[in-house]
């Protein structure tokens, strides 16, 4: 039996994946103890901020899909795009921005002359992680309900029922593993999130481990990050049930609404998206009008930017075999679902994994080469799934009208694959190339001496209280994101974009 040629480095990409689960399996067994007191309200902490944030993130997502998907608004394109922008500035910022702003003393307290309530512990984080991951319920819930045919609930209409019952009765009951699989996201994401639980000052395990990793207490960090891969583990398994029902394309649903209904939902949501958006920027504006340019060293931008740019080459190289291996084998599948692990490992426990490796390994410890392995692992699976994605398009007569006419495999590959894939391996490697600009708890826990980046350096600033530093690299970051956001929406299917 031939080995497709792309198995060998399918294979030791998976492999490589795998290496920082079994390197904190032996750290951890060092640990004096597996679970005490402190665990428990460690685990209370984070359960507690996940369930709140999946809550506000359905409350405020569901409806919102609803209006983007259904009810006719002047500017509609623009208003989708407002009703996402949330996702183009990272959560850390926003926790950032708004505990600045909040509270006596606060930026508000100082500009307007009247005190609001703290923003921090628990109701704080999970305030600040539902104005930043609403919009992953938002996105799903409303793909389920542009796949709806309008026919059962305009019966459901004739037959009686208000447009209220209609949509508990009819719609919701139809589009719940849209609403599920947003709500995973959510969970999944507020469980890897560190810096907003930390600028909340919330012990959740992201937050503990990094404490208990500067306490150079690794074995307690990696039994502390094993029992949080536990809890992702057991979520990748209910997202990968979750099947996404698709019916008979029909008649969308239309509904026109009146100007007490526009004016009503306005006043809703206005807040919360004012909240999530406007602050962040008034306050890093803020700070630039009071500071200005001169306290930022713009080589920290350089840094973040070639980083990112080599971590960028080096996974779309590692994703190509990969991606081609997905596609000629369930082994090759199999080795490609292994890459996904990296994604669900959150960042400070690569950290944490990666720097134990890098000790044993003293020339790659402290070292850009770590940092930019570190970046591969965590977004491999985004690559992956971009150039397998362009691949799958390809027509195969292409290839074997080139092995018929005498071009080995390298030379097909080399003259008609890659050219014909370079879209996707151009936006795999975007994507990647982002991600790896906010990339925060990895980068803190694995750059090398004196390297700082954009999110390193926002993370110093607010240790060390100097805010007004924070808002170059902040809007800096916001309009990196933005372009993120930019990428992701120009992926959505134009029909789907203009209903």
């Amino acid at each position: 039996m031939r080995i497709p040629p792309s198995y060998p480095m399918a294979l030791l990409a998976a492999l490589v994946t795998l290496t920082p689960i079994f390197v904190l399996i032996t750290l951890a067994s060092d640990a004096s103890s597996f679970f005490d007191s402190h665990n428990l309200t460690i685990l209370g902490n984070t359960l507690s901020l996940m369930g709140l944030t999946v809550l506000g993130s359905i409350l405020i997502g569901v409806p919102l899909a609803f209006i983007s998907a259904y009810v006719q608004l002047p500017f509609k394109k623009f208003w989708l795009v407002v009703f996402a922008a949330p996702l183009a500035i990272p959560s850390y910022i926003g926790a950032f921005t708004l505990y600045a702003a909040f509270g006596p003393g606060g930026e508000i307290h100082n500009l307007l002359g009247f005190e609001t309530p703290s923003m921090y512990g628990l109701t704080g984080a999970a305030i600040v992680m539902t104005l930043y991951t609403f919009p992953f319920v938002m996105m799903t819930t409303r793909s389920s309900l542009l796949s709806l045919d309008a026919s059962m609930v305009n019966a459901a209409r004739t037959l009686g029922m208000s447009m209220t019952q209609s949509v508990f009765k009819v719609i919701l009951p139809r589009v719940v593993n849209g609403i599920a699989a947003g709500s995973l996201l959510v969970a999944l994401y507020t469980l890897s999130d560190f810096g907003t639980p930390a600028i909340m000052r919330l012990d959740t395990f992201t937050r503990v481990i990094y404490v208990e990793y500067n306490a150079f207490e690794l074995s307690r960090a990696a039994m502390l990050s094993m029992q949080l891969m536990v809890i992702v583990g057991f979520l990748l398994m209910i997202e990968s049930q979750i099947k996404t029902a698709s019916e008979r394309q029909g008649r969308p649903l239309i509904l026109f609404p009146k100007k007490w209904q526009l004016g009503a939902m306005f006043a809703t949501f206005a807040p919360i998206l004012l909240l999530a958006i406007g602050l962040p920027l008034a306050v890093f504006t803020l700070w630039l009008m009071r500071d200005g340019f001169s306290s930022f060293d713009f080589s920290i931008a350089w840094h973040s930017t070639y980083a990112s740019a080599i971590a960028a080459i080096v996974t779309v190289i590692v994703a190509i075999p990969v991606a081609h291996a997905a596609l000629t084998g369930k082994a090759g599948k199999v080795m490609e679902r292994v890459t996904y692990f990296g994604f669900g490992i959150p960042g400070i426990v690569m950290g944490t994994a990666l720097v134990y490796g890098g000790l044993q390994l003293p020339f790659l410890y402290q070292t850009l080469g770590l940092l930019i392995i570190a970046y591969m692992l965590r977004f491999l699976p985004l690559a992956v799934g971009s150039v397998r994605t362009s691949t799958e398009h390809l027509d195969p007569s292409l290839v074997k009208s080139a092995r018929v006419l005498g071009a080995s495999p390298r030379e097909a590959f080399t003259r008609i694959t890659l050219p014909l894939t370079m879209r996707g391996i151009i936006a795999g490697a975007a994507l990647v190339f982002l991600e790896s600009m906010r990339e925060l708890e990895a980068t803190l826990l694995l750059g090398p001496t004196g390297f700082e980046t954009l999110s390193t350096y926002l993370w110093r600033v607010y240790e060390a209280g100097y805010f007004g530093r924070a808002a170059i690299p902040g809007l800096l970051l916001v309009v990196i994101s933005a372009a993120a956001l930019a990428i992701m929406m120009s992926g959505e299917k134009r029909n789907q974009f203009e209903h």
